[in-house]
């Protein structure tokens, strides 16, 4: 698998999907479901478009019904539940900012009641600025990650929990720069690592409840948010995407959706706390 992506910029984040080029590939068309999540209910935070998307369309796939938040593109958000319903599952998407507390309390409760309870929640929303020198970091900016990247997992987690059985499962979207750091993203990278400590402290918490806390790690991933983060500071930075990976590429959305199954599914029973490391062949510690 091969990627041309030629220079490119995004005026906005999260970034638009019809805008990529080439378009990214969310779930492979030989992917088959085999009923692992057949009956569950999911949520899926920045569920409209890249990696979020993914996830939401191999949890389709497998049998669950899933409901999905996104920021303020209407038209992936419409797309991603057109393409949940032609799995034959029940699709919802409901807008909104996760920095909100109150909005959070309010979506849960929603995804609750449209589809009838809630098993797996997967923590995905986020934003990244370029910066390379810490003093050019605003307050605004610096809060902003925080807002969103943190805050936002705590209060979707917090309204969810009191929802979740035993069995249930909370899957976190973390970074390859919670481990290795990155120079241009300190901001996204520290909310990163915050991700992490959220994920294992929970996973303590909840274990003797059944309900697993994991997390996944991916590497570049060909996302809108690429073009829309790096692109306004470099548009060849987005050409060069992954090239520094062992594979020398980035890796497709579809290619991180089977991990989320697999977290999400009986067949991690025995893992909790844990961090699955998609990233085009990288080593890193945890």
């Amino acid at each position: 698998m091969s990627l041309n992506i030629p220079p490119q910029s995004q005026d906005h984040q999260p970034g638009v999907e019809k805008a990529m080029k080439p378009l990214a590939v969310h779930i492979r068309p030989d992917y088959r479901g085999s009923g692992k999540l057949a009956g569950r209910k999911a949520l899926v935070t920045g569920g409209d478009s890249g990696i979020g998307r993914s996830a939401a369309l191999h949890f389709a796939r497998e049998g669950a019904d899933v409901a999905i938040i996104y920021l303020d593109e209407h038209e992936d958000a419409r797309e991603t539940v057109r393409l949940i319903e032609a799995e034959g599952r029940k699709g919802l998407a409901i807008a909104g900012n996760v920095a909100s507390s109150q909005f959070c309390n309010e979506a849960v409760g929603k995804v609750v009641e449209t589809l009838g309870g809630l098993d797996i929640v997967v923590n995905n929303a986020g934003v990244q600025y370029v910066s390379e020198d810490l003093t050019d970091i605003t307050d605004a900016v610096w809060q902003h990650h925080m807002d969103v990247n943190i805050n936002g997992y705590f209060y979707i987690t917090r309204a969810a929990l009191p929802h979740l059985k035993a069995g249930s499962a909370i899957i976190a979207t973390s970074s390859i720069n919670a481990f290795a750091g990155n120079d241009a993203l300190v901001a996204y990278s520290t909310t990163k690592a915050a991700e992490m400590g959220f994920t294992r402290s929970l996973a303590l918490q909840l274990a003797s409840k059944d309900i697993r806390v994991n997390a996944v790690a991916p590497g570049p991933v060909w996302t809108p948010l690429q073009p829309a983060s790096w692109g306004p500071v470099d548009p060849q930075a987005v050409a060069d995407l992954g090239k520094d990976t062992p594979m020398g590429r980035c890796g497709e959305p579809a290619e991180l959706g089977p991990a989320y199954v697999y977290l999400a599914s009986a067949d991690s029973s025995f893992v909790t706390g844990q961090t699955l490391h998609v990233n085009g062949g990288k080593i890193v510690n945890g």
